[in-house]
């Protein structure tokens, strides 16, 4: 987000959301007002009085950023959060150069890598507390590229909220990777740019590291997102305070940590010292879509005691989660590093007894198959209870359900006057119904990228990327029935290019194949040959479009005939049946089908006129069954100056099954 802010002075001032912010003053590289930060971070605008922001990047204050998401990382109140960093802010990958792979070393600035001074972001507001308000909150989570291996040494940046209330007194907090808040690892905080693996898949000391997800890689980690304050930072009504948030290297300038706040606030009252959270996995990947009956959900639950005082391990059980209906658990899966969890087979219940600490958190996962023969749509829901001690008299008396943190259902469960923090944890089941057919309409594809299509999860089409000085990619210019399409336009130097189809992911074989395309003429020789293959590469059938010389006044005087292969009588024309015989300005359809075992049917459609040419039985060179990719390709040599265009849509493929 750019730092530059535009201040219009309007008598010496300017009246802003309740308070007064005056012209800012020149200020040296490195810093600035920090307004920005200070405006994205707090829930009321109207409670700052003044800011200032320094970092030790001297090239513009990259160290920090407003953003609206970042991979897991969400606004808590309104719709921009601050984030603040060792290194660059917000990136991709945090890595050096910012890109994959690359080594975990991240940025550094005025100390170099292992000098002074130490890579460090500061922002400082001035508050002015409300009527009948004692204490601030935030909400704040903690990355690093330190976790796991620098644990317990000196290299160990740290988080530090600053809180100094003339009335009050000075109070402080802080994160670290020696933090009990620390459950997540590179798995657990997918887009935040902290998603980082060793390349070797053994994560130690310094190593290249990419965002491909692997079981034993994880070199980066996180803490939970949680609410922190009350207690901790206590304050007086109508006074003004200052709140400083810092984030700094130790030990050396190297392996970049990151910090997430957002909804800084005021309240009267000291809030529940326990938040749970839980979230649905499919193998590393939290759950985005449906998943499939006989699938493996893998819940995960973390429990934090942001308070001050022990959660002790009192008489009945601190967690209890009731199997969600449609599923079945699966044996000896239930987990939890500290404590104890079991399956209680005859309730169909997980329960957890254990204590948690003080400012740490407690990770708890267990296991379930979605059961067979539900239908499409079913919605598996789930919600674990935490009892725990809320006046420390060693009795469990309050209650706090699990929530999931991507949803808002706008209900209040609990009662707390808030919708966001008791949300089911839902999934949605898909019924794998073998479709007769499957699309690709190309609408949801990147335009000017690659085009790729599943059916629920499972993928079963992409193409590869277009190459300089050719054209094979979706484009958004140019459709028949959806927004977008594809276009090829392909010579000799860029071919081959591919369509590519796995129909295994579907449990399925080729019946037909058929597109709608649009073409016009052209003003020199041109050839496009389309080879079906199978897995041997094999082809299975060739499609020939060619554009042949018309006698005209026209310089578009080559028109588009089609000619489909035979393997007794080679080359066979396919052309419209309308006045010339030729595919000109209009829609049409190719439709190749299959004709028993040995012999595949091809027809011509037209928009508006229905067929207008086939040719049947012509005898396949191998079996359809085993179809896996189309191969675009020009012959003609030299390559035309003037390439002619088509665009491709509404692709669709008939299927049967054993």
């Amino acid at each position: 987000m750019k730092r530059n802010i535009i201040i219009i002075l309007v008598l010496s001032s300017l009246i802003f959301s309740g308070f007064i912010v005056y012209p800012s003053e020149k200020v040296e590289a490195g810093s600035y007002d920090g307004q920005d930060l200070a405006l994205a971070i707090l829930a009321n605008s109207s409670w700052l009085v003044d800011s200032s922001y320094s970092d030790t990047d001297t090239s513009g204050n990259r160290q920090s950023a407003v953003l609206s998401s970042l991979g897991t990382m969400t606004p808590t109140h309104g719709s921009t959060f601050a984030i603040f960093s060792t290194g660059i802010a917000g990136t991709s990958i945090v890595t050096t150069g910012e890109e994959e792979p690359g080594d975990e070393r991240g940025s550094w600035f005025e100390g170099g890598k292992n000098g002074y001074p130490r890579d460090r972001s500061t922002l400082t507001m001035t508050l002015q507390v409300p009527d009948y308000m004692h204490y601030l909150y935030y909400d704040v989570q903690f990355f690093s590229a330190e976790y796991p291996e620098y644990v317990g040494t000196q290299y160990n940046d740290k988080f530090t909220i600053t809180v100094d209330s003339p009335n009050s007194g000075t109070s402080q907090y802080y994160f670290d990777v020696n933090s009990g808040y620390f459950v997540w690892d590179s798995r657990g905080i997918p887009g935040t740019g902290f998603d980082i693996y060793a390349r070797s898949g053994y994560p130690s000391n310094v190593d290249m590291v990419d965002t491909y997800p692997r079981s034993r890689g994880a070199d980066a980690g996180a803490s939970d997102l949680i609410p922190i304050g009350g207690e901790y930072h206590p304050v007086t009504p109508n006074e003004e305070i200052t709140v400083t948030i810092n984030i700094e290297d130790a030990g050396d300038n190297l392996f970049d940590s990151g910090a997430f706040i957002d909804n800084l606030m005021f309240s009267g009252f000291a809030k529940t010292d326990i938040i749970a959270r839980k979230t649905a996995w499919l193998g590393d990947s939290i759950i985005s879509e449906p998943v499939e009956c006989g699938d493996i959900v893998k819940y995960k639950i973390s429990i934090s005691n942001t308070g001050s005082a022990d959660q002790d391990d009192n008489p009945g059980n601190e967690f209890e989660d009731i199997l969600p209906e449609n599923t079945t658990y699966v044996l000896g899966s239930a987990y939890s590093q500290y404590g104890n969890i079991e399956y209680l087979s005859g309730e169909k219940k997980i329960i957890w007894n254990g204590q948690i600490p003080g400012e740490s958190s407690r990770l708890l996962e267990f296991q379930v198959q979605i059961d067979s023969g539900l239908s499409a749509g079913t919605i598996v829901s789930n919600q674990g209870t935490v009892y725990w001690d809320s006046n420390e008299d060693g009795n469990n008396d309050a209650v706090e359900f699990t929530d999931n943190p991507y949803t808002d259902d706008g209900f209040d469960l609990d009662g707390d006057d808030e919708t966001n923090d008791d949300d089911p944890t839902n999934i949605t089941v898909v019924s794998f119904d073998n479709p007769p057919s499957v699309t690709e309409d190309f609408s949801d594809d990147l335009v000017g990228g690659m085009a790729s299509q599943s059916y629920y999860t499972r993928d079963w089409f992409n193409t590869t990327e277009s190459v300089l000085g050719g054209g094979f990619e979706v484009v958004w210019s140019y459709k028949y029935l959806t927004d977008n399409s594809f276009k090829t336009k392909l010579r000799k130097t860029g071919s081959p290019q591919f369509w590519n189809y796995d129909l295994a992911e579907l449990g399925a074989s080729l019946v037909s194949w058929e597109v709608w395309f649009a073409c016009g003429d052209a003003c020199n020789e041109y050839d496009m040959l389309l080879f079906f293959k199978n897995s041997l590469d094999q082809n299975i059938s060739k499609i020939k479009f060619e554009y042949e010389k018309v006698v005209t006044d026209s310089p578009m005087d080559y028109y588009l005939k089609i000619y489909f292969w035979d393997p007794v009588t080679e080359w066979n024309l396919l052309e419209s049946s309308n006045p010339g015989g030729y595919l000109r300005n209009s829609w049409y359809k190719l439709r190749v089908e299959k004709n028993g075992d040995i012999f595949i049917n091809y027809t011509l459609y037209q928009d508006g006129y229905g067929i207008v040419d086939t040719g049947m039985g012509s005898q396949l060179s191998a079996s359809f069954s085993d179809f896996q990719r189309i191969e675009w390709r020009s012959t003609k040599d030299p390559d035309p100056v003037a390439c002619p265009m088509f665009f491709w849509d509404d692709h669709t493929i008939g299927l049967e099954y054993p």
